[in-house]
């Protein structure tokens, strides 16, 4: 009985010392921790590699399960792939995950870091997803973290309380709230002279600034809306805008006085790529006149011409486009030819020799298209869509197109 009775005794007291200890470290390498594993997933998620971040932010909640950063990180992982989903069941799926990460990490956070962490991360997530009020509780999320009291030595990846800012800027951007976009990257370049931030915000600004100015005197059109905010214009893009925006069809009507004439023109043919084309209209009437530019084009596998609508606009084939349109307007002919013979180029990328090198000079000259401050035109350089909207603007006012 008296060793049953020490048995116990020594039993219970082993149980309490085990209640008692600290829980063993399931990760013991100094690089493998919560915090390590979060600045390597949301690099990864900046480089676009999704799979590579998830894997990460999972390694840092398994290290500490409590860890507020790696389910802000999980939050932003699955907006990301719930805006990539076109399967809408996969989407919600995706979007519901996202919005549980978000729930916790804001129940985890125990310090004005975390808590900025979280609040950058809704705004990614809410923009995103683009559900019902999106931009309102973006706004809230944005709101929240300028009453935080951040010591940014202890934000691990944004590095500094501008990044708020730039990801709300973001935010309007994708809402078509140009202004507000504008306003939010400025702030981030008014708040430090350099930072982690500086130079996408400024790359932002300037992009920004450009569909500001391209709008400002006119009302642009949901067409204009969308295509302003393209990393490149097409060529279905640039038909559409010449149609919706400059009013092309009107315009060019207006030079031909018999009405029996203008109901007769029509495009010769429908392109087979353009029968489902959301902008097949637009491309039918530009075709309808022959924009010099934007014709068909032989293809070469098909055997057949095609409008080739999904491939992007150069600056010289801009050039030559809106210069073809300024002719037609009015009617003046010596403009095709008004800067042949000349012996050099003042642009160092282009010989007065090529083929667009008149349309260049036009363009330039007029202010419609504008060359960089190196002087160099980049005639090979994609058109973006807030370089295409200012053009047109500008060919507007040229033209007193209202």
């Amino acid at each position: 009985m008296k060793y049953c009775i020490r048995f116990l005794l020594v039993a219970f007291i082993l149980m309490f010392v085990s209640a008692c200890a600290k829980p063993v470290a399931k990760c013991t390498d100094p690089e493998d921790n919560p915090p390590h594993h979060y600045l390597r997933g949301m690099e990864n998620l900046e480089k676009g590699k999704i799979d590579i971040a998830s894997e990460k932010f999972e390694r840092s909640l398994y290290c500490d399960e409590k860890f507020s950063p790696g389910h802000s990180g999980l939050a932003i992982v699955n907006a990301e792939k719930a805006k990539a989903q076109s399967d809408p069941k996969f989407k919600a799926v995706e979007a519901k995950r996202a919005k549980e990460h978000l729930k916790k990490a804001d129940k985890l956070a125990d310090s004005d870091e975390d808590k900025f962490d979280y609040l950058v991360a809704a705004i990614r997530v809410y923009t995103a997803l683009k559900e019902k009020d999106w931009l309102d509780m973006a706004e809230d999320a944005f709101n929240d973290c300028k009453g935080l009291k951040v010591d940014e030595r202890k934000l691990v990846y944004y590095q500094g309380a501008e990044a708020a800012n730039y990801f709300m800027g973001l935010a309007y951007l994708d809402a078509k709230e140009f202004q507000k976009a504008r306003d939010k990257f400025a702030d981030v370049l008014n708040m430090k002279r350099e930072g982690k931030w500086h130079e996408k915000a400024d790359k932002a600004w300037k992009r920004v600034d450009k569909i500001v100015r391209a709008m400002a005197g006119i009302t642009v059109g949901d067409v204009g809306k969308q295509i302003a905010i393209k990393d490149s214009v097409t060529r279905a893009d640039l038909a559409a805008l010449l149609i919706d925006e400059l009013k092309l069809d009107k315009l060019f009507a207006g030079r031909i006085p018999v009405q029996s004439q203008i109901e007769k023109m029509k495009a010769e043919f429908t392109p087979a790529d353009v029968l489902n084309h959301p902008f097949k209209d637009e491309i039918l009437t530009i075709m309808k006149w022959k924009v010099r530019g934007l014709e068909p084009k032989y293809d070469e596998t098909t055997k057949a011409y095609l409008f080739m609508p999904a491939e992007p606009v150069l600056r010289h084939e801009m050039a030559l486009i809106l210069e073809d349109v300024l002719i037609k307007l009015t009617g003046d002919e010596r403009i095709a030819t008004a800067y042949f013979g000349h012996d050099k180029s003042p642009f160092p990328d282009i010989k007065a020799t090529a083929p667009w090198y008149n349309a260049v000079m036009n363009m330039t000259t007029r202010g419609i298209m504008e060359p960089e401050l190196s002087g160099e035109f980049r005639s090979d350089a994609v058109v973006d869509g807030a370089e295409a909207l200012l053009a047109i603007r500008v060919l507007r006012q040229k033209m007193n197109i209202y």
